[in-house]
């Protein structure tokens, strides 16, 4: 039984995202620049040349675990230009973290390896890449910026055991290739 709910949870939580990614202006983020200071920490190594950027219109999706909220996943939609490909890239964004186009389905895994705070949204990542697949938009990413955050944090309420819940985020997200 608590599994079903939790599945069922977790599909409502899909559901949530996609409806609110459907609502929300993916101008919001503009896909060709950050918009504030890059903090030291997230810069990568030298070596790594940044050619894609892309704006992100989500969730992050929290289940309520020992009756408190956890992070489960992201959900989201992005959209962007990448040195190479013609035209608007578009990709989505779920568990791993991963990172997957829509054009050509090539696909990029990482891990978080420094963050920085934002206040009143989840941090500032630099994730390095632990896994690519295909020869298109991702297949050589190496390092990926988080930057520009808004919302996405847990929630600030009690919680039930399996119950889920997706929190509204915008992110830009800047991706490396080696230089």
């Amino acid at each position: 039984m608590t599994l079903t709910r939790t599945l069922r949870g977790v599909m409502c939580a899909g559901v949530l995202a996609a409806g609110l990614v459907a609502a929300a202006p993916v101008s919001a983020h503009s896909p060709g620049a950050s918009t504030s200071p890059v903090p030291a920490n997230l810069v990568p190594p030298a070596g790594n040349a940044p050619f894609a950027t892309f704006g992100a219109t989500g969730v992050q999706v929290y289940t309520c675990t020992a009756g408190a909220w956890t992070f489960t996943e992201p959900a989201a939609i992005l959209t962007g230009k990448a040195k190479g490909f013609p035209g608007p890239q578009t990709a989505t964004h779920f568990r791993g973290p991963s990172w997957q186009s829509t054009r050509d389905g090539s696909l990029v895994e990482a891990k978080s390896v420094a963050s920085s705070p934002v206040s009143g949204a989840i941090p500032q990542l630099l994730l390095q890449a632990t896994r690519t697949r295909g020869d298109g938009v991702f297949g050589a990413v190496t390092y990926i910026q988080r930057l520009d955050t808004s919302g996405g944090v847990a929630p600030a309420s009690a919680c039930v055991d399996g119950q889920t819940s997706g929190v509204p985020y915008r992110a830009v997200y800047r991706f490396f290739t080696a230089a």
